[in-house]
């Protein structure tokens, strides 16, 4: 009952944390929206460590719920589908997700995501809606560390919801020196559904979609700029992607 996480939050805090939000959240994605999940068949021989999953950015929590709530089903054995609730009171708890720090501190909600499961890092670039040019904490690497050393990690190379926005090279520092298993995840319908936070849903009956890409194989001896492109392109966000859907997302 007393066992903590890497990060010293009790483990049975943090099963009744992500059960309360799954099942507060579950009707967004069921029945007031449309939910289609492909790929979770990539998922299914993963190891329990050293995973870290990369995916676009639509809007600051309800993405990474989404997520969480598919990883919660796999573990009960479900394929391409969130059914019933039941698979909510057994809970994956070994995932964590990225966020920025001043994101995580903002209200009381934000703060039990926290708990759940985030890793708070300082952005480089932006604080308090300004540019900044702040060099890497190596605090926040440790803690990206210990998250791959103790399960599944999710990152989100743009570090913004921004589409289309170019990758951060964070992204690729992370996998040179840890060199996990990388799959790519698609979302999309998010920014449609929600507010930018994720925590209001502003309109109804929108197709949310999360697709699961097979791992990559990246040549880490290549640049920075090389597995980054790689990167992007995987989770659709690179230059050669941003044309054909520009104008789709403009009629939203």
């Amino acid at each position: 009952m007393f066992k903590r996480d890497i990060f010293g939050h009790y483990i049975f805090i943090k099963r009744f944390l992500i059960s309360a939000i799954g099942l507060f959240t579950y009707n967004r994605l069921k029945v007031y929206n449309t939910i289609k999940i492909k790929g979770t068949e990539h998922l299914q021989n993963l190891p329990s460590t050293n995973v870290l999953f990369v995916s676009n950015h639509q809007t600051y929590f309800a993405d990474v719920i989404a997520i969480l709530h598919v990883f919660c089903s796999i573990k009960n054995g479900h394929k391409n589908s969130l059914p019933n609730i039941s698979y909510l009171f057994n809970p994956a708890t070994n995932v964590y997700f990225v966020a920025a720090q001043e994101t995580m501190k903002e209200g009381f909600l934000p703060k039990v995501f926290a708990y759940a499961g985030s890793v708070s890092i300082k952005r480089t670039w932006r604080e308090g809606g300004k540019d900044i040019n702040r060099k890497v904490d190596f605090k926040d690497l440790t803690k990206i560390e210990n998250a791959l050393k103790s399960g599944w990690l999710i990152n989100f190379p743009q570090g913004t919801t921004k589409a289309y926005a170019p990758g951060r090279k964070g992204t690729v520092h992370i996998i040179k020196q840890q060199n996990p298993i990388i799959v790519p995840i698609v979302i999309n319908g998010f920014r449609r559904a929600f507010d930018k936070k994720g925590l209001r849903l502003k309109k109804t009956g929108v197709k949310l979609n999360i697709t699961f890409k097979a791992p990559l194989n990246l040549d880490l001896s290549k640049s920075s700029d090389e597995i980054l492109n790689s990167v992007m392109d995987s989770i659709e966000q690179s230059e050669k992607f941003a044309k054909p859907t520009t104008v789709v997302e403009k009629l939203f």
